[in-house]
């Protein structure tokens, strides 16, 4: 059987919490009916792989290879509408059962029975990687690798933030934490012509969110000057869902973009809540999503600030995101 270089994650092993990773020979992966094999050129690192690595999330297939901001060419399982060398993209959602309560209603990101690229199917930390052909997504040759990777995940989830969060043009915007999905948000709002208020720790992402253009810039325990209409929460910390809904207008709304949040403090409902205040989650996302965001991205000419790592350097991808030691993405080259 034909072999490729992985990055893989033993979640019964017992591993140094900085290096969860090992990189080694595996077989390259099967095909399945209805799937495609990619080359992987890049894939992004994302948060989530760090909520996965560190077993916050139970595990759902072990050895497991993460990874789902995954970019590839067609490889194997060619059909006509996805030729050889095909250039596409795979995200979080890797499949759902389509026939579920929720899918039937055209809300596939609440699928009773999901598949999840990097979590509960291999994923893109490898040379290469198969996909559900009907969950991949033509890339546009204007974009290439390494900033398109970011956006499978981190923005195409930035953006469904926004949507939850009822975001409407000339709106004022909060954005709670300036990651990766956040530093992609921005310059959607900004294309919206929307006012930008961030709160952030680490001074070099209060750097970065001047320089894309926020209208006012504070530290995580500093509120924005005025009252928001809407707010995105990045940081999986209940602290900061509590600051951003005493950001909030009457009638506001709090989208909550993390896959798991620690805890939420008790707070104030009399204050903090009343007044139709509303917290939303953000769940995944949907193939709708991807493609309208992909299409926007490319008008606006959207390009994340990228740090680059090669596949051996995984870890240390992983644990500078943690850190918060990057501005914007991390992309694993292949």
């Amino acid at each position: 059987m034909e072999q490729m270089r992985a990055a893989v994650f033993d979640s019964t092993a017992i591993v140094e919490p900085a290096a969860p990773l090992r990189v080694r020979q595996v077989p390259v992966p099967e095909l399945k009916p209805g799937q495609v094999l990619l080359k992987v050129r890049a894939c992004g690192v994302c948060r989530t792989d760090l909520h996965i690595t560190g077993k916050e999330l139970p595990p759902l297939r072990n050895p497991l290879i993460p990874g789902h901001q995954i970019v590839g060419e067609i490889a194997g399982g060619a059909t006509a509408s996805l030729p050889l060398g095909t250039r596409v993209g795979v995200s979080w959602i890797g499949g759902v059962d389509g026939s579920c309560p929720y899918c039937r209603r055209g809300m596939e990101n609440l699928c009773d029975a999901p598949t999840f690229t990097g979590y509960s199917v291999d994923g893109g930390y490898a040379e290469y990687a198969a996909a559900r052909a009907d969950f991949v997504f033509p890339l546009s040759a204007g974009l290439d690798d390494i900033h398109a990777a970011p956006l499978l995940c981190a923005g195409v989830i930035g953006f469904r933030s926004l949507r939850v969060a009822g975001v409407e043009p000339g709106d004022r915007v909060g954005l709670f934490g300036f990651g990766a999905s956040a530093h992609l948000a921005i310059a959607v709002l900004l294309a919206w012509k929307c006012e930008v208020y961030v709160a952030t720790r680490g001074e070099s992402h209060r750097k970065l969110a001047v320089e894309l253009g926020a209208t006012w810039v504070g530290s995580e325990q500093q509120l924005p000057p005025v009252k928001l209409d809407r707010a995105v929460t990045f940081a999986p910390s209940g602290n900061v869902v509590i600051s951003a809904l005493t950001s909030l207008r009457k009638g506001g709304v709090v989208a909550i973009n993390a896959i798991h949040l620690d805890r939420i403090p008790e707070f104030d409902y009399d204050r903090l809540l009343w007044g139709e205040r509303q917290i939303r989650s953000v769940a995944n996302m949907t193939r709708a999503d991807a493609r309208d965001f992909l299409q926007l991205a490319e008008e606006i000419g959207l390009r994340p600030t990228v740090t680059v790592f090669p596949l051996e350097a995984a870890n240390q991808a992983l644990q500078t995101i943690r850190q918060e030691g990057l501005n914007g993405a991390a992309v694993v080259r292949l």
